[in-house]
């Protein structure tokens, strides 16, 4: 379990940091995106392809749609359900809710 858990927190970090998502860009998504890009990499139903287009439901762009197996998928979507955590805990503490 823990290389597991190690691996989402990299991953996490690397949304930060690689991709640039800040906790000010996190926030900007407030209809659920990330728990919705989550779904999609979860989804074990999908074909696993670089060359498959992305899910009817994925919430952004079509370049943001990376697969890669299916391990790796869900480390992604763990991690962008903690982003959607994060950014769900920072918005109750400014009083505002979801």
């Amino acid at each position: 379990m823990i290389r597991a858990i190690e691996d989402v927190v990299a991953e996490r970090e690397a949304q930060i940091g690689r991709e640039g998502f800040s906790y000010t860009h996190d926030n900007e998504h407030n209809n659920s995106e990330m728990a919705i890009a989550a779904a999609c990499y979860a989804d074990p139903g999908r074909k696993m392809s670089d060359h498959y287009p992305c899910p009817a439901a994925w919430p952004w762009e079509p370049r943001w749609w990376k697969p890669k197996d299916r391990r790796r998928d869900l480390v992604r979507a763990a991690a962008l359900i903690i982003a959607e955590i994060e950014r769900l805990d920072r918005t109750s503490v400014n009083g505002s809710k979801d």
